[in-house]
């Protein structure tokens, strides 16, 4: 085992962040497989091996664009299973005593291995509603670990993910993160159940326009639960919005108050992060409403979600600067003293 170099350390940093910029671009073909009925493109429900991993039986889809949407989307996977079993190597192989970095990295390829198998599932079950929106609910942990896999295998202070902040951002920080998914892998939910070109007949009235073209109100009413299953999807997405914005607000306002309690570099941090959040989350709002309002438009729709991706973003950031407590020793410090102490 060879020592790690800072140069190293800022290789495996870029190369995980570029990890990230590629889950996110995922995501958003992913939702471009969706609002072009591409998501059985490669062959139908109960398709066998022929759909998935194949694409129409043969390794490389014919000229039909809905093959092509969907077998971009499976490169595009497949690119990213190959970096990220690259970085968890490298990290088992070159940074052993890196007990955390291995950790999450081992994680990061045992989580890409499960979606890769949860994606050839939704396509042997015909795109049910669940699969997809635990397909994409995935997709953002996915990001997540591949995000900390980046500050923690980086040059600067070796983190030690110990509780930092004060108690009220440790408490609302995981809480925003819980909701703030739940309400994208409603949303998640919400698209599945429109899905055309899947031998699904289409309900009366769909998810997406439910309410019509009424944002807040639906009907007249706030959150008119139980009088449709349509409705009930699209306000469940909604409800867990206004939770999600509420938790986000009240997080950022801790922060400003509480930010003299924390060291001038911290603060500095969480106040720039916090404000990108504010700002990412008032316009993923008004593209909610404008969705409703406007109808439904494909570009609308994957703005949207590029939207919630990049809200997500910010979050775990915001989290791991939150959480990520440098340890008193420089990391290339501590990176050579534990390879020394290995090969002695």
């Amino acid at each position: 085992m060879s020592a790690v170099t800072d140069r190293d350390a800022r290789r495996f940093r870029n190369l995980a962040y570029l990890t990230a910029a590629l889950v996110f671009a995922l995501i958003i073909v992913g939702g471009v497989v969706r609002i072009s009925d591409s998501g059985l493109g490669c062959g139908p429900a109960g398709s066998g091996t022929e759909g998935w991993p194949l694409c129409g039986g043969g390794l490389v889809p014919a000229i039909d664009t809905n093959m092509i949407v969907e077998y971009t989307h499976r490169v595009l996977a497949g690119i990213v299973a190959l970096v990220i079993a690259y970085l968890a190597w490298i990290a088992y192989r070159r940074r052993r005593t890196e007990r955390l970095l291995v950790r999450v990295s081992v994680a990061a390829f045992a989580l890409i291995l499960f979606q890769a198998a949860l994606g050839g599932a939704t396509v042997e079950k015909g795109l049910e509603e669940v699969l997809v929106a635990t397909h994409l609910g995935v997709a953002m942990l996915q990001i997540g670990l591949v995000l900390l896999m980046g500050r923690l295998g980086g040059p600067d202070p070796a983190p030690s993910l110990r509780p930092g902040g004060t108690r009220a951002m440790r408490i609302l920080t995981p809480v925003a993160l819980a909701t703030l998914l739940a309400t994208i892998v409603a949303g998640g939910y919400m698209s599945a159940s429109e899905l055309h070109g899947t031998g699904k007949e289409h309900r009366s009235v769909d998810a997406h326009m439910a309410c019509g073209d009424e944002f807040p109100s639906c009907g007249g009413e706030f959150l008119p639960f139980g009088r449709s299953e349509a409705l009930d999807i699209h306000l469940t997405h909604r409800a867990l919005m206004y939770v999600a914005v509420t938790v986000l607000l009240v997080l950022f306002a801790t922060v400003m108050r509480q930010r003299r309690r924390l060291d001038p570099a911290s603060a500095a941090a969480l106040t720039r992060l916090g404000l990108g959040i504010i700002g990412v989350m008032l316009i993923q709002v008004l593209l909610g409403a404008v969705n409703v309002w406007a109808g439904e438009h494909a570009w609308l729709i994957v703005a949207h979600l590029a939207g919630g991706a990049l809200l997500w973003v910010a979050l775990v950031m915001f989290a791991i600067q939150l959480t990520a407590v440098p340890e008193a020793a420089p990391a290339g410090a501590a990176r050579r003293k534990g390879v020394e102490a290995v090969t002695a």
